[in-house]
């Protein structure tokens, strides 16, 4: 088994529970900074997986992981719609917010 991409694909799914984790607690900054992880995290997978594949064990592993980081994905997405919400409406001059 290659180990090595199976490697790459549970990295960027513990970086998606982490921002999940960041999320839950409003640290967004922790998110971005995680985000910019499993960018670096993907380029990577995307080099190696140029040169090798999975076997057919570890294509069925790739998928359960790749169900869990959309499933933390989407809710990490259900947390952020009030704060960009928020955003939106600062940056249109109407913020919510009490200063």
């Amino acid at each position: 088994m290659n180990s090595e991409l199976l490697n790459y694909y549970e990295a960027i799914e513990q970086a998606s529970a982490d921002m999940l984790s960041a999320a839950r607690t409003g640290n967004w900054d922790e998110v971005v900074k995680l985000e910019g992880a499993c960018v670096l995290l993907i380029s990577q997978l995307k080099s190696a997986a140029s040169q090798a594949q999975l076997a057919p064990g570890e294509s069925q592993l790739k998928t359960r992981i790749m169900q869990r980081i959309l499933l933390n994905d989407a809710e990490i997405r259900h947390l952020a719609e009030p704060w960009l919400e928020d955003l939106d409406q600062v940056m249109k001059g109407k913020s919510r917010m009490v200063h």
